[in-house]
């Protein structure tokens, strides 16, 4: 019994066994021509990147082969890659494994030595344009496959002229990159100017993709996208039944359903520098813009109501009958002028004297007239 306590007691104190590591590791190579060299004394640095934290979390130096290896407890909510930075510019890798079961040993991470006149072509482009919403707009994503089919890097020249760059429609407002994780570049490459975009981030061998986001107005019936050659394919993505690509070369394929709303689907070509035409259909007032005409037509509908009720007021308004003066009170003014001015004409002031003139003549004319007007009573 004593024995079989002491078992277990070992087994508590002894320490827990340490969850299987992740090995992952491979070699940094550098195209040369056909074939691809090993650098090597390069730091390679393994990358974490979760929705709670992400950056670097271990870096090892390439041997005398380009070789490294990397030993490390993997979180099944991250995900892990790798980087080397050669000639000032940083290489990443496509995500690596983490199983501990299955050790990711194989990865190459390709550098390459820069260029700022390497060839970059749009390989794939894709315009998704959206219904007008509340505001009356619409929104385009438009999606770029750039291809770097050479062995260089291509980099800016200079800080003034990207290392790639291509026409945006002119109508395009709020130009933004759409989407980080569809994007492989970071919203500090990329500079907007007027009506075009330049890209200041390096362009390595292989293929890159770039998501933009803009707004054009719901009015616009005729919307037309400057397009540079494209060497393989071009689809426009239209959620209003009645658009269409205006332009030879394209095909109308089955509609597609993104985020529970149907896309007409265009399919083309566009092999030479032009524009790429869509025809869109009159779009019906924006709830916003219907609110603003409702309020509009209402308020005029009041105005002219108020209107008619005041002309009609007036209408009915009885004229108002003038006051004839009194004939006693005319008699009763003249006799008091009399008594203060009459038999006084040497003791009063010559103008004053004219005035009492004036007023008795006119207060007797008065009286006449009232007299006249109201008649003999009978």
């Amino acid at each position: 019994m004593a024995a079989w306590r002491f078992a277990l007691l070992m087994l508590a104190l002894a320490p827990a066994a340490a969850p299987a590591q992740s090995r992952v590791g491979g070699r940094v190579m550098r195209v040369a021509g056909r074939d691809t060299l090993p650098v090597p004394g390069l730091a390679v640095v393994l990358h974490r990147v979760g929705q709670r934290s992400q950056g670097p979390i271990d870096t090892v130096v390439a041997g005398s082969s380009g070789r490294f290896e990397f030993r490390f407890s993997a979180d099944t909510t991250a995900a892990y890659l790798l980087s080397a930075r050669y000639a000032g510019i940083e290489y990443f890798s496509q995500p690596v494994a983490t199983n501990p079961s299955r050790p990711d040993t194989a990865v190459v991470v390709i550098v390459a030595d820069t260029s700022s006149t390497a060839p970059v072509t749009i390989r794939q482009r894709t315009l998704l344009v959206s219904a007008p919403d509340e505001s009356g707009t619409r929104t385009v994503l438009d999606w770029f496959v750039l291809s770097n089919p050479g062995q260089l890097t291509r980099v800016a020249p200079d800080t003034t002229v990207g290392a790639w760059g291509t026409p945006l429609p002119p109508e395009a407002q709020n130009v933004e990159l759409a989407d980080n994780r569809m994007s492989q570049f970071s919203p500090e490459a990329l500079v907007f100017r007027r009506d075009s975009v330049l890209v200041f981030a390096p362009l390595s061998p292989g293929d890159k993709e770039l998501m933009l986001q803009y707004r054009i107005p719901g009015s616009l019936r005729r919307f037309v996208v400057p397009a540079e050659r494209v060497t393989d394919s071009v689809f426009v993505m239209v959620e209003e039944r009645n658009a269409r690509v205006a332009i030879g070369g394209f095909v109308a394929a089955d509609s597609q359903m993104l985020d529970g709303r149907a896309f007409k689907r265009w399919a083309g070509i566009h092999r030479q520098p032009g524009d790429i035409e869509i025809v869109l259909p009159a779009s019906l007032l924006s709830s916003r813009q219907l609110l603003v005409a409702l309020v509009a037509t209402l308020g005029a509908v009041f105005a002219l109501l108020a209107w008619v009720l005041v002309r009609r007021r007036r209408r009915a308004a009885p004229i108002p009958r003038l006051r004839v003066p009194d004939p006693s009170f005319l008699a009763d003014a003249i006799a008091r002028l009399d008594g203060r001015f009459k038999g006084r004409e040497a003791e009063t002031p010559a103008a004053e004297w004219a005035g009492y003139q004036a007023e008795r003549t006119r207060l007797l004319a008065l009286l006449a007239s009232t007299l006249a007007t109201r008649g003999p009573r009978s």
